[in-house]
C-alpha cells in the first residue's frame, strides 16, 4: 500500500494538537506516518508531542525547533520528510480531520496521470467555532479552474487541505533552497508550483473541521461582513510593500528557466517595471493574470493602474 507522511508544524498548540493528531491516526486510510516539528513553543505542547511520540513511536517522530514562523517550519517539515512516501499532506494543528480526508485524497491522485508530474488535491471545509460546532462549507468553490495565472495573483488552495504526491515533493526538495521571507504563504507556494508544472485538483467535499478561535493564524468567515473584512485583511496583507512581487521574484529565481514561453512571458510580464500610466495600461491590455472573482480581478486593475501593485 502506497505510504502518506502528514507534516504537522506546531506552535503553542496544547489546547487542541491532540485532538488534530487523534484525527490522523483514525482515519480509514491505514498506511499513515506523522512528521512534527513544533516551532518552538513555550507552552505544554512539547511535553504532548513526546508522549504521543512515545505512544505510537511507529507512527509518530517529532522535531523540536527554534521558532522560525509558519512558512519556515512547514519548508523544514518538507526538506525532513520522508522520500520513499508517495504522497505528502500539510497539516495545521487545531483542525479536526475527517475520517474520509487521506483515502479521498490518494484515490484521486492514484492514476498515471497523476504520478509522474507535480500534482495536489485541496478541499474546502466544514467552518467550526472553537467546540467544533459546524457553521458552514469555506470557502466556496472557485469560480475558474486552478492555474499558474491565478496562483500568481491569489492563493485559493487551504494549506490543511493539500494532499500532494512525491513529484510535487521532490520537486520542491530537489532545487534551490527557497527564502521563506520571500514567500506569502507555504499553501501559497505549492499552489504556484504545481500551477506551473503539473496538475492541480479540486474536490468540492469538504475534508475537514476547520476551527475557529482567536489564535488562528489565517481564519475564514462566511457572513457577509466577515467575507469583507477578510478580503480586505487580505488586499492591505499581500498587494502592499510588493508582496506579491516579491514572491513571483522567488519563484523566477528558482523556477523560471523551467517554465514554457507563455508562462515565462506572463510572469516577467508582472515582474517588468510600470513607471507610468501608459505603461500600467499596456501591462493590463497584454496580462492573462486573475482573480477568481470578476470583481477583485477589476480591483487588480485598479491598484496596477494606481501603482499600488
Amino acid at each position: 500500500m502506497e505510504k502518506v507522511q502528514v507534516l504537522l508544524s506546531t506552535y503553542n498548540g496544547a489546547a487542541y494538537v491532540e485532538e488534530q493528531i487523534h484525527s490522523i491516526l483514525q482515519q480509514r486510510y491505514p498506511s499513515i506516518s506523522l512528521l512534527i516539528r513544533d516551532d518552538g513553543s513555550s507552552d505544554e505542547t512539547p511535553d504532548l508531542l513526546k508522549r504521543m511520540e512515545a505512544e505510537y513511536p511507529d507512527r509518530i517522530t517529532v522535531m523540536h525547533g527554534n521558532n522560525i514562523g509558519v512558512v519556515a517550519s512547514f519548508f523544514e517539515l518538507l526538506r525532513s520528510s520522508d522520500p520513499t512516501a508517495d504522497y505528502f499532506c500539510f497539516c495545521d494543528q487545531d483542525d479536526v480531520w475527517l475520517e474520509h480526508k487521506v483515502e479521498s485524497a490518494v484515490a484521486r491522485l492514484h492514476s498515471a496521470l497523476h504520478t509522474e508530474v507535480p500534482a495536489m488535491i485541496f478541499t474546502p471545509a466544514y467552518l467550526t467555532d472553537e467546540y467544533l460546532n459546524r457553521l458552514g462549507v469555506w470557502p466556496k468553490p472557485p469560480a475558474r479552474e486552478p492555474s499558474f495565472y491565478n496562483a500568481l495573483y491569489e492563493n485559493i488552495a487551504i494549506g490543511a487541505t493539500i494532499t500532494m504526491n512525491a513529484s510535487a515533493r521532490n520537486l520542491f526538495v530537489n532545487c534551490r533552497k527557497a527564502d521563506s521571507d520571500s514567500i506569502l504563504m507555504h499553501d501559497w507556494w505549492f499552489y504556484l508550483l504545481v500551477s506551473a508544472f503539473g496538475t492541480v485538483i479540486y474536490d468540492h467535499s469538504p475534508s475537514m473541521l476547520y476551527r475557529q478561535h482567536n489564535h488562528n493564524v489565517v481564519g475564514g468567515s462566511n457572513t457577509l461582513f466577515g467575507k469583507l473584512k477578510s478580503k480586505w485583511a487580505s488586499f492591505k496583507r499581500h498587494t502592499g510593500r510588493g508582496l506579491l512581487r516579491k514572491q513571483a521574484e522567488e519563484f523566477r529565481k528558482i523556477y523560471g528557466a523551467r517554465l514554457n514561453n507563455e508562462q515565462k512571458e506572463q510572469l516577467d510580464l508582472f515582474l517588468s517595471p510600470r513607471r507610468s500610466v501608459a505603461e500600467r495600461i499596456r501591462y493590463i491590455r497584454r496580462s492573462k493574470l486573475h482573480r477568481q472573482s470578476r470583481a477583485e480581478s477589476l480591483l487588480f486593475k485598479f491598484f496596477i493602474l494606481i501603482g499600488f501593485i
